[in-house]
């Protein structure tokens, strides 16, 4: 898991300047990016390899560290600036009622942890939850060979949106808990149950199921298929679509009509267009 939850030191800290409720037990301020918390942000931002070896991620922002007390998780530690504005603070109150470590951090410091160009003051480390797997799945979604993390973290929030029970990520899609999925998951990642798994295990876990592959040009037209029982839905990359092992498993293939000229939508467009069709033909949007 993660390094020891070192003090700063001397050298990198200094008074806080102003005493606002949230800081009245903190004692010091992080001033230095040499920090050894910093630098481990950093690596957790940075490399997907750091982050499933110490089962954490960074979450930034205001609504996605919202959304994290939102739905009960507990942050490693959260780092903030002083100048967030009031639902931050409302935040931060809570986690540190919860007993959570809350850090202040000049802002030349959080600029250095942060992945974005204009930080909003907030960040936090927070674990990769160890989800149980459906027992009896009746909607999965299966992105194969998404790389493009904005692509798979608005296919994580759709998914959520749709009532998708569980997401299964194949060898070569994007990393769930990269910086950039996170923000486009909008707070998925706290709801929804996401695994990474080889292929063998994919199929042993989607027993009893019907498999739909979404293809450019073969198969049915999406609104033709039989979407009412237990199945799971393949969406494949944006360059090549679905691989050939995610071909083996399906057991019927799908498409959207296109009359123009394109030749093939946004991968989160169509998972988004093939979604709402299992839903509506479920009779969950009534």
């Amino acid at each position: 898991m993660g390094q020891p939850h070192d003090k700063p030191t001397a050298d990198s800290s200094c008074r806080t300047k102003r005493d606002h409720p949230i800081q009245k037990n903190l004692q010091i301020m992080l001033t230095s990016t040499k920090n050894s918390r910093i630098q481990r942000i950093r690596k957790l931002q940075n490399s997907a390899q750091t982050r499933r070896k110490e089962a954490v991620f960074v979450v930034e922002g205001v609504r996605l560290v919202e959304e994290a007390a939102n739905a009960n998780w507990r942050p490693e530690f959260v780092v903030f600036t002083e100048d967030i504005n009031e639902r931050a603070h409302q935040t931060l109150a809570h986690f540190q009622e919860q007993g959570v470590e809350v850090i202040a951090a000049a802002p030349h410091v959080m600029q250095s942890a942060s992945d974005t160009q204009s930080p909003q003051g907030i960040l936090a480390v927070v674990p990769i939850p160890q989800w149980q797997f459906p027992t009896e799945p009746t909607f999965l979604l299966i992105p194969d060979g998404i790389r493009d993390p904005g692509n798979l973290g608005t296919l994580l929030r759709t998914a959520l949106a749709a009532g998708v029970e569980a997401v299964i990520l194949s060898p070569g899609s994007t990393d769930a808990f990269s910086p950039k999925v996170v923000r486009a998951g909008m707070g998925a990642h706290f709801r929804l149950p996401v695994f990474s798994m080889d292929w063998e295990n994919i199929q042993s876990n989607l027993a009893g199921l019907s498999i739909f592959l979404a293809d450019c040009q073969s198969g049915v037209p999406y609104h033709q298929a039989e979407f009412r029982s237990p199945l799971a839905l393949i969406i494949g990359g944006e360059a090549a679509g679905a691989g050939s092992q995610a071909a083996r498993l399906a057991t019927d293939r799908i498409h959207i009509a296109m009359p123009g000229e394109a030749e093939s939508l946004n991968a989160a467009i169509a998972g988004a267009i093939l979604m709402f069709e299992i839903v509506h033909q479920r009779g969950l949007d009534r």
